[in-house]
């Protein structure tokens, strides 16, 4: 490689690295900053930059390490907890309010003060002490809870934790539900895996009848 080449190498991983700070998502972040130790360790190599190079390598095995550890982690039941809340929870109004603009984006439709009326059932689901999460659902009649809101923080939205909602079927076939409905027009993020099958634009689940 000639000086220009090389020096194009180091600008490139320095902005790389950069860019990896400033993302939320936190699997992206360390997808990005790996790529950029990778790159960095190149350049530092070629220009012969050892404690540079040592320290690059030491990074990225870091990022591998916790890439691995959070795909492990990604369908892990037990790193998340679900908990079902009253809609009147002063906690669960607490963080739709911290949240309204980021949910205001994805979920126009939602209303927080209509959202969390009767009928409605809310779940928060939480990795540890931090709340990762938040699913809504509104009884729709003949069995069925039509969900309105399944949101997630901007950190884990690699993740869809709000799969942990749906797999716990018994949360809803107490409450007398026998199928799951998504509001119209969502993407498919995970719903297929979970089962659901795609009505018009709806995602739709039926509830495997309980257990006598």
């Amino acid at each position: 490689m000639n000086s220009w080449s090389i020096q194009l190498l180091g600008w490139a991983g320095s902005a790389l690295l950069v860019f990896s700070l400033l993302q939320q998502r936190v699997l992206r972040f360390r997808l990005l900053n790996l790529t950029a130790s990778l790159t960095l360790t190149v350049f530092n190599a070629l220009v012969h930059v050892w404690p540079m190079v040592a320290m690059n390598l030491v990074t990225g095995s870091i990022n591998i390490w916790m890439i691995t550890r959070l795909v492990r982690e990604r369908g892990d039941s037990s790193v998340y907890e679900v908990i079902p809340v009253g809609p009147d929870e002063a906690y669960l109004r607490h963080f739709l309010k911290v949240q309204a603009a980021d949910i205001a984006k994805y979920f126009p439709q939602f209303d927080p003060a209509e959202g969390l009326g009767p009928g409605r059932s809310a779940y928060l689901v939480e990795r540890g002490n931090e709340t990762v999460g938040v699913v809504v659902v509104r009884d729709a009649g003949e069995g069925v809870a039509q969900v309105e809101l399944d949101y997630v923080t901007p950190r884990f939205r690699d993740f869809s934790p709000g799969e942990f909602v749906y797999r716990s079927s018994g949360l809803f076939r107490g409450k007398g539900f026998r199928q799951i409905k998504t509001p119209p027009g969502m993407l498919d993020p995970y719903y297929r895996r979970l089962g659901f099958r795609e009505e018009g634009d709806h995602w739709v689940v039926d509830l495997p009848a309980a257990s006598l």
